[in-house]
């Protein structure tokens, strides 16, 4: 047995646990699974072991257990969809985003090509005005004006966004419309459909049986901490992407009916505590003609591309925090219920029912006060079941960042069960093991168990040995593109 190294001399913790890792048994096995995580910020440690049999046979095909790992466990990527979190699984949720929107567009993925000749648009739709902000305007003509604050505000400019008058500006109504967002989208494509029926002289239900809409959306965050949406609109035969739409079903009647429908999809929101609120749409419609075959100015790669940068964006555009809010030993009720059934006061938060004091938190005045406004409202008997405390860091915004409907493309799950299996051949050619019959059943068995996040010490400067490795991969990929191949 090999003697441990003495390591009292080495300062860094990191240096320190490296060298213990270099003296396990097998060292090359601990930078393949960092490796393989491909930059991974936060993995997931996993303990455990799966073993796929024959049943026919009675014979064991593979079996593995994390016993045999060098470190004793499994390292999976986090898969979190936010780069703020984390950058590498992010970008790869982005390519799946889309690959997902490009199909709906240009056809692949089982999506027949003839789904680009029919009619589709790219629409935003934003938020109203709950007062004035600063901002950029600028002339007909492109040119920069001066904010109503009389300055010219640069891009960097931290005070964009922020209200001209914090004390008139209406941040009840703000979070509210955050909060019924997806709501308010789900109103509107109901109301879509109804005007395309009215506009065509038909009913509702005849228009189902001729044509479906079809669309994908995602939410981006305004500097303003509202959020808008982005969405791709298509129009289908009755059985979706497989089927062409009617000769009657074109662009100009799907444009016409956006604009019709966007200022007739209202929610009316009551209470006691602030009254009789609207939730509609802002005065900006902006709907624009996807070309077919890419000819124009807004192609399909484009809005493919568009699209799939801001599924991977949070509420950290406006400012705000990344995390959750609430404290997670009370679930944000400030009080924990002891032996005796009654209610005590939770010694984590000291009843306040916050993982940290709003105060402290490192943020605008702007952000700040759309969280405790959010965090206010959650705690209303009226606006319970928003459970706006719990988004409070999102500034009251509950929905999913891209959504689409079911017939639109292929689905995220669709795409990861695809690598999923390109994977496991890989590994099965890797570890020459014969390609498994059609006809034949395998059953696998496996118990798995979560045992931490993150790296060691020593596998986090593997890990950024591994995205520096990654950085300069893409770089000289794209550098190739401009500039043609580099020469050895």
């Amino acid at each position: 047995m090999t003697r441990p190294p003495n390591l009292h001399h080495v300062i860094s913790p990191s240096v320190r646990d490296l060298i213990e890792l270099a003296h396990l048994d097998n060292f090359d096995r601990v930078t393949e699974q960092v490796r393989n995580l491909r930059g991974c910020t936060r993995p997931i440690n996993l303990v455990g072991w799966t073993t796929t049999t024959d049943p026919t046979t009675q014979s064991v095909l593979r079996s593995y257990s994390t016993d045999s790992e060098p470190t004793g466990r499994l390292l999976t990527a986090c898969g979190n969809r936010r780069s703020s979190r984390c950058p590498a699984c992010s970008r790869l949720y982005a390519a799946d985003t889309y690959h997902l929107i490009k199909a709906g567009l240009s056809g692949g993925k089982t999506v027949p090509d003839t789904v680009r000749t029919h009619p589709r648009v790219f629409v935003t739709l934003t938020a109203p005005s709950f007062g004035p902000v600063h901002n950029q305007p600028t002339t007909q003509a492109g040119n920069p004006r001066r904010c109503r604050c009389g300055t010219h505000h640069t891009d960097d400019d931290p005070s964009i966004g922020t209200p001209l008058n914090p004390t008139t500006y209406d941040y009840t109504g703000a979070v509210l419309w955050n909060a019924h967002a997806g709501a308010l989208w789900a109103r509107f494509t109901t109301y879509l459909r109804r005007t395309l029926a009215a506009e065509l002289g038909m009913t509702q239900k005849a228009l189902k049986a001729a044509l479906r809409v079809s669309f994908a959306k995602v939410a981006e965050y305004q500097q303003r901490g509202l959020v808008h949406f982005h969405a791709v609109i298509r129009f289908d035969g009755p059985e979706g992407h497989t089927s062409p739409p009617p000769g009657w079903a074109t662009s100009d009647a799907l444009i016409s009916a956006v604009h019709d429908a966007a200022p007739r999809s209202v929610l009316t929101v009551e209470s006691d505590a602030v009254g009789e609120r609207r939730i509609e749409w802002g005065e900006r419609v902006d709907v624009r003609e996807i070309t077919a075959l890419g000819d124009g100015e807004l192609t399909d790669h484009k809005v493919a591309a568009y699209i799939a940068k801001y599924s991977t964006k949070s509420a950290d555009k406006s400012g705000t925090v990344d995390r959750t809010l609430i404290c997670h030993p009370c679930a944000g009720r400030g009080y924990q219920r002891g032996p005796d059934g009654y209610r005590d006061l939770c010694a984590d938060c000291d009843g306040t029912g916050q993982a940290e004091p709003l105060r402290d938190l490192r943020v605008q005045q702007h952000v700040r006060q759309m969280i405790r406004t959010a965090w206010d409202l959650g705690h209303l008997p009226e606006f319970a079941h928003l459970k706006l405390w719990k988004w409070a860091h999102m500034l009251g915004f509950r929905g999913h960042f891209s959504t689409k409907s079911r017939t639109y493309s292929t689905t995220l799950g669709a795409l990861r069960d695809v690598r999923r299996t390109w994977r496991t051949a890989q590994a099965r050619t890797r570890a020459g093991l014969p390609n498994p019959d059609e006809n034949t059943t395998l059953v696998t068995d496996s118990s798995w168990a979560y045992l931490a996040t993150g790296y060691r010490p020593g596998e986090e400067l593997l890990a950024a040995q591994a995205r520096h490795d990654t950085a300069q991969s893409h770089e000289q990929a794209q550098r190739a593109k401009t500039e043609g191949e580099i020469w050895q």
